[in-house]
C-alpha cells in the first residue's frame, strides 16, 4: 500500500499542492489561482485535482499534511487583515503613531509611514501598571475592566491584542485581562508577553498589534480547513509551517499567527540548503518571486542566514525603517 503524503501552499496569486507516495517517489502536484475572499476555495479544488489525478482517495492520506502559506504577509501588506483591537497601559494608546522616532530617510521632507494594523480608534487604554522589576504597583480595577469589554463589544472587534509595560517581566496584569475579555467578549485573544516577551515596547507592541489583526483570517481559514479535511476522510493532522521552518498544529497556529509571516518564503530557504548540501554548494542565494511579494535568502557555509526581527509592509520597498518591525521567534 502505497504511502501518500500531501503538502499545500497558499500564495498571493497561486495555491499549490503537491502528492507524494513515500514509497515509490511518485509526485502529482496541482496549481490553481488563489481565492483571496475564500483560500478555502482554491485549496480544495487543487487538492482534488492531484487526488483525482492520482487515483487516490482522501481517505488513503494518512500522513500529517504540511502547510506553507503567505496568507499573514499578504493579509498585512494589503490591508486586508481582521477587524482588531489593541489594548494598552494607560499612556501608551500612541506608541504605534509614534514609533520610535526613527527616520529611515533623513532628508525626505515628506516622510511616510504605514498605517498601524490596528487604527488609533480601536486602541483603548487601562489602567494597569507593572514596574521595570516586575513588581505590580497597579491592577486594574473590575470597573474599568467592565468599560473596556463594553467598548471592545460596541466595536463588534473580531480579536483582541493586549500590550501592557513591562509585561515581559511580569504578565501577571496583561494574563487576567486577557483570560478577562476572552471569556466576556468571546473573541480569540493575544498577549504581547505570549507573542514577543521581549524588552523594547515599540516592537513588541507592533507585533502584538499584527498578531492580533491576523487572527480572525488565519484562525477562520484553519477552522474552516480542518473541518472539510476531516468530513472528506483525510486522516493526517495540518501541521503550519512557521518562519523558523519549524512546524506547529494548526491551533497553535491560529493562536500565534505572527510566527507564520515567513512561512511559505522559509519552505524555500530549507529547499535551497537541501540543494546547498546536495550539489555541494557552500554559498547559495535562493529568490522567491511571488504575486504579492518577493524574498531572497542567503546560504552560507551550507546554512540560511537567520533574523529575530522582521520588517513587513514597507513604505518604500528597500529602506529599512519604512515598515512594520515584527519579532519573529
Amino acid at each position: 500500500m502505497a504511502d501518500w503524503r500531501l503538502a499545500v501552499d497558499i500564495g498571493g496569486t497561486f495555491t499549490d499542492t503537491v502528492l507524494l507516495d513515500a514509497d515509490s517517489g511518485r509526485v502529482v502536484v496541482g496549481k490553481e489561482l488563489t481565492t483571496p475572499a475564500n483560500p478555502l476555495e482554491a485549496v480544495q479544488t487543487a487538492i482534488a485535482s492531484v487526488l483525482g489525478r492520482a487515483g487516490v482517495a482522501a481517505t488513503e492520506v494518512t500522513a500529517p499534511i504540511v502547510h506553507a502559506t503567505t496568507l499573514v504577509t499578504n493579509a498585512l501588506v494589503q490591508r486586508r487583515a481582521g477587524r482588531a483591537a489593541l489594548v494598552v497601559t494607560t499612556g501608551f494608546a500612541d506608541t504605534l503613531l509614534i514609533r520610535d522616532e526613527h527616520r529611515y530617510d533623513m532628508y525626505d521632507l515628506q516622510i511616510e509611514f504605514p498605517d498601524p494594523p490596528i487604527p488609533r480608534e480601536r486602541i483603548l487604554e487601562l489602567d494597569e501598571r507593572v514596574n521595570a522589576r516586575g513588581e505590580v504597583l497597579t491592577v486594574a480595577a473590575a470597573a474599568d475592566l467592565e468599560r473596556l469589554a463594553a467598548e471592545l463589544a460596541a466595536a463588534e472587534v473580531e480579536a483582541v491584542g493586549v500590550c501592557f509595560v513591562n509585561s515581559y517581566m511580569n504578565d501577571a496584569n496583561e494574563r487576567a485581562t486577557g483570560d478577562y475579555l476572552a471569556e466576556v467578549l468571546g473573541v480569540p485573544v493575544c498577549l504581547s508577553a505570549t507573542v514577543a516577551p521581549q524588552i523594547r515596547e515599540y516592537p513588541r507592541m507592533m507585533t502584538t498589534a499584527c498578531n492580533a489583526a491576523a487572527m480572525p483570517v488565519l484562525g477562520t481559514y484553519l477552522d474552516d480547513l480542518e473541518r472539510w479535511l476531516a468530513a472528506e476522510g483525510f486522516g493526517g493532522a495540518v501541521l503550519m509551517m512557521l518562519s523558523n521552518g519549524g512546524v506547529v498544529a494548526a491551533e497553535e497556529a491560529a493562536r500565534v499567527p505572527i510566527r507564520l509571516v515567513e512561512s511559505g518564503p522559509a519552505a524555500g530557504a530549507l529547499a535551497g540548503t537541501w540543494y546547498s548540501q546536495r550539489l555541494g554548494e557552500d554559498r547559495l542565494l535562493c529568490f522567491d518571486m511571488g504575486g504579492t511579494t518577493a524574498k531572497a535568502c542567503l546560504i552560507e557555509d551550507f546554512d540560511p542566514a537567520l533574523t529575530s526581527s522582521f520588517e513587513i509592509a514597507r513604505v518604500y520597498r528597500f529602506k529599512k525603517g519604512s515598515g512594520y518591525p515584527v519579532l519573529v521567534p
